[in-house]
């Protein structure tokens, strides 16, 4: 893998990359979330149905306000443990 020297990247460029590797993260997940779910769905033949996961669907993306004035918009703090897992 690459490095990449974050120090020298520009705000912007910074900001695209979280949105790229936050977008990178949630399709890796979903994916593994299909998988599990039809293991799951597999085992619970060989005992006691398994209820579905009550985990919430992944949040929407962020919309980018247009405010006036040139102020920044916020970006959403995510939770980091995703990361820490990867």
């Amino acid at each position: 893998m690459a490095k990449i020297d974050l120090d020298s990247m520009s705000i912007e460029d910074l900001a695209n990359l979280r949105e790229n590797l936050n977008a990178k993260l949630l399709e890796k997940v979903a994916a593994r979330q299909v998988e599990l779910e039809a293991e799951m769905e597999k085992l619970s033949q060989f005992g006691k149905p398994v209820k579905k996961s009550l985990a919430a669907p992944p949040p929407a993306k962020a919309k980018k306000s247009d405010k006036k004035g040139g102020e920044d918009t916020e970006l959403p703090v995510t939770d980091t443990s995703l990361i820490e897992a990867a």
